[in-house]
């Protein structure tokens, strides 16, 4: 979809103002102009595939948020020994 200039430019502060995609306040835009009527989803944990992507195993310097220095040391010694 091609937009003129001025129009993408207040789509796009729109979207700023709000915290949202231009991409969503346009389509938010264009079911309102449609007359369709707008459903507020619940989201789910399953709208949010990547929490706990970053999950390691911590074994015995849990957490490691507190025991980082700790966890550095032994990281270092195991590459040191390869």
């Amino acid at each position: 979809m091609q937009l003129e200039e001025s129009t993408y430019e207040a789509l796009r502060r729109k979207a700023f103002k709000e915290g949202k995609s231009i991409s969503a306040v346009a389509r938010e835009l264009l079911a309102e102009g449609l007359g369709e009527q707008r459903r507020e989803r619940r989201l789910t944990i399953d709208d949010f595939p990547f929490v706990g992507g970053g999950r390691s195993r911590q074994g015995r310097l849990l957490p490691v948020s507190e025991r980082h220095d700790e966890a550095l040391v032994d990281a270092l010694k195991k590459k040191s020994r390869r």
